[in-house]
């Protein structure tokens, strides 16, 4: 028998909810390192896209090493002999993340995710919607009782950002740093300057 290699592959998927450049962002970095990328866009997902970024679906897609169309239940991440890292749902709209937690595998985002669950890998929900109703909230429990991460994309202004793309940016580090995977940035904390405290 061979050695066993720890894989790098990981599962990229982006749904309808607000926020698509964070998936964008987030296959940006990633074509820097040696993780490859498996990429799906649900239907709404990519006319959100259009709408917030003006990206095309073909463009985003050049961004991941392999891509799926959403209704292909063939493909290889549908399959739990397909090892990978996990799986990264950003944005993840509360549509999939009751699909998800209830496990309707009706698409391959949530086939995919249902994989990713029964095979102990990381699962990271970036869930993005306010006010959150009892029914978010308890399928976010659910999910998280099963050892999902819920990272809704909340910008830290203790960073002090001057721009968009520094709040997206911090914001994808730190989804990023969920599979182990650290890159340098000037969007770490590094601690407080002295100067800067005081009494309350």
């Amino acid at each position: 028998m061979t050695q066993t290699q720890k894989t790098s592959d990981l599962i990229v998927a982006l749904t309808g909810a607000s926020g698509s450049i964070l998936c964008v962002r987030l296959l940006e970095v990633l074509r820097n390192t040696e993780v490859r990328t498996h990429l799906v866009m649900s239907k709404w997902g990519v006319q959100t896209l259009k709408y917030e970024t003006g990206l095309s679906a073909a463009a985003v897609r050049r961004l991941a090493d392999k891509h799926y169309a959403d209704s292909d239940l063939g493909a290889a991440i549908s399959s739990g002999s397909f090892p990978t890292m996990g799986m990264v749902v950003v944005p993840c709209s509360t549509k999939s993340l009751g699909s998800i937690a209830h496990g309707h595998g009706n698409g391959l985002i949530q086939r995919a995710a249902d994989v990713v669950l029964k095979e102990r890998r990381k699962l990271v929900l970036a869930v993005r919607e306010m006010p959150l109703s009892d029914i978010h909230l308890e399928n976010m429990l659910k999910l998280s009782r099963m050892g999902a991460v819920i990272c809704p994309p909340v910008p830290a202004f203790y960073m002090l950002p001057k721009t968009i793309e520094d709040i997206v940016d911090q914001v994808v580090l730190r989804i990023i740093d969920q599979f182990g995977i650290h890159l340098p940035s000037a969007a770490r904390w590094s601690g407080m300057p002295a100067q800067n405290l005081g009494e309350d």
